[in-house]
């Protein structure tokens, strides 16, 4: 089995600056590229160099020794992490490619064995690739496409973080975007080496740019997703290589996922937070998806747990500041997506009673008092008057929406004995109420109308005081 860490991607790892020597160089023999200090001369002899590495004089055993790990020549490492800096600087990316270094790394993915270097060549790669008619040639190159697919496989992290780069680079340019998802759906492998270092990698800056990958192929594509619920690794394992596993467990998503986002949760990383709710939030969007996040062995209870965790004790506490929302806005709307889903699908299951969850309604109701004071700040900073639509922010609108549609949910569920409990524990009073209902009317009138009967056999005072303050709900009545 593969093991990764994140103690296998240290300081030492990082490209080093290039040197005044280049630059000297490229002054004196008047040979620059472009408009830079760059030497042709020196880049060329350092590419001459890499294709010995390669060469057929090469010891054969050492070549065919799939056990055989060989460690790059210091001086050598210097000069290509001079470039992997370099290459940021699109007048050498093309340089690169106008001598054929896609074709020179092609030859090191599938010969060489020192990890170091393959991974300077991919993050090399990486940066060429952020120049739109390089990527372009790099995506359309079939034979370079699937060696760097099947670097996800690999078993060093930080040639993983690297491959992880350039595909979420290439994904992200349009015209090259439909190549990657052709050729990802194509390879079954892609899956299990994603689904197998979101389940055992503890590098989370890996797991962090594998998640923005698979994000942004589910955004992209959703028959793949689709793909991915229902097959996984029932798919032909497909394109094996030297660095993978014989046998891949059979890995579902879901859990994947999880495991990924607890390691992300640990290290406190909001950025990796954000991704792995995202795409869990994407699953929701399909019958398909929700049905592979209920029914884990578990029916969906470590999914509930661990959101319910972060949204009541860890993203929305009593003293953090109503702006605090604005900055929370993208990952709270994604969580309560998720619960919302697995609360409509799942009202039976215990774990999800709200007997069990009071907090939640408070949380909830917290939310929307925070969007309401946020609403009341910007509106009070406004020099000129503006239509509520456009003083209020898109994605609050969104997490709004959300955020009613799960407490009218749970309004309806409701026993006496729950508002005595929510009463008792400070989650209902009268000022939470009075939230609660200005932002589920009209919209959502049955659940308002349904608590409003339970509140008033809880607490009668408290329910008519509520009331006199909708002069709607007192009509219907």
């Amino acid at each position: 089995m593969l093991i990764f860490g994140i103690e296998g991607l240290g300081m030492d790892r990082n490209p080093s600056p290039p040197s005044s020597d280049a630059e000297d160089e490229a002054t004196i023999a008047g040979d620059s590229i472009g408009n830079t200090v760059y030497s042709k001369h020196w880049l060329f002899s350092v590419l001459t160099k890499l294709i010995e590495v390669v060469s057929p004089e090469k010891d054969d055993s050492e070549l065919n020794n799939v056990d055989v790990q060989v460690d790059l020549d210091e001086d050598l490492e210097s000069d290509i992490c001079k470039i992997w800096d370099m290459s940021m600087d699109k007048d050498v990316a093309l340089f690169l490619q106008e001598f054929n270094a896609p074709d020179i790394f092609m030859g090191i993915f599938a010969k060489s064995k020192c990890p170091r270097l393959i991974e300077i060549c991919v993050g090399i790669l990486g940066n060429m690739a952020c120049c739109q008619t390089i990527c372009m040639a790099i995506s359309k190159d079939e034979n370079l496409g699937q060696l760097i697919l099947q670097r996800l496989c690999d078993s060093d992290s930080p040639t993983l973080l690297e491959t992880s780069r350039l595909l979420l680079t290439c994904l992200c340019h349009p015209e090259a975007a439909n190549l990657w998802v052709e050729r990802i759906r194509g390879s079954p492998s892609v899956y299990d080496c994603l689904c197998f270092i979101m389940s055992s990698s503890t590098n989370v800056e890996l797991l962090v740019k594998v998640g923005e990958v698979i994000d942004k192929v589910f955004d992209l594509d959703e028959e793949l997703m689709l793909n991915w619920i229902k097959n996984g690794s029932h798919q032909a394992a497909g394109q094996p290589t030297d660095d993978s596993p014989e046998d891949f467990p059979d890995f579902k998503i879901v859990p994947c996922l999880l495991e990924a986002a607890k390691q992300v949760c640990l290290d406190n990383n909001a950025e990796g937070l954000d991704v792995y709710m995202h795409i869990l939030q994407l699953l929701t969007t399909v019958d398909e998806g929700i049905q592979a996040i209920v029914q884990t062995p578990d029916g969906g209870k470590e999914t509930w747990n661990l959101l319910y965790g972060l949204f009541c004790n860890e993203l929305c506490q009593p003293d953090d500041p109503p702006i605090i929302v604005q900055e929370q806005k993208t990952v709270l709307a994604s969580i309560l997506s998720v619960l919302s889903a697995i609360y409509s699908s799942q009202m039976e299951k215990e774990y999800v009673k709200i007997g069990k969850n009071m907090p939640l309604i408070g949380c909830l109701i917290r939310v929307l008092q925070n969007m309401e004071e946020c609403g009341k700040t910007s509106r009070d900073s406004s020099e000129e008057p503006k239509s509520e639509e456009s003083v209020e922010d898109f994605h609050l609108k969104i997490l709004k929406d959300i955020c009613c549609e799960l407490l009218s949910n749970i309004f309806q569920e409701l026993s006496k004995e729950n508002v005595l409990e929510g009463l008792k524990q400070g989650h209902l009073n009268e000022q939470k109420c009075s939230c609660a209902f200005h932002n589920l009317l009209p919209f959502y009138f049955t659940s308002v109308e349904i608590f409003l009967e339970v509140l008033r056999e809880a607490d009668p005072s408290l329910a008519d005081t509520v009331e006199k303050s909708f002069p709607s709900l007192r009509l219907k009545t």
